[in-house]
């Protein structure tokens, strides 16, 4: 995995999580008993963005660290999601050592 690579996987996650942490204890304005005119009672009053960001992030960060020690390892690798045998067959241990001149 490059750093390219590293980056994406990072960003996908953050975001995945962003979108699953944001509902969490959201006040609407409906809730507080305060709405305004002209706005939907839905409408959040208090988000505390900043403090979901910063859950985001150690969650998103701990989720990369096992993703990435995943790839690195090699226990999960593009052959095991191969269900069609579209790669070919594996190479033998012969096929991957070069031969000697």
């Amino acid at each position: 995995m490059g750093i390219t690579s590293a980056i994406v996987l990072f960003a996908v996650l953050w975001f995945m999580t962003f979108l699953v942490v944001i509902p969490f204890r959201i006040q609407t304005q409906g809730d507080l008993g305060e709405i305004v005119p002209g706005t939907q009672a839905g409408a959040p009053e208090h988000h505390h963005l900043k403090k979901k960001a910063w859950i985001t992030t150690a969650i998103a960060s701990v989720l990369w660290v096992i993703c990435a020690f995943v790839i690195f390892s090699g226990i999960l690798t593009v052959r095991d999601f191969d269900f069609f045998d579209r790669l070919g067959p594996r190479p033998t241990l012969e096929q991957s050592v070069p031969a000697e001149q």
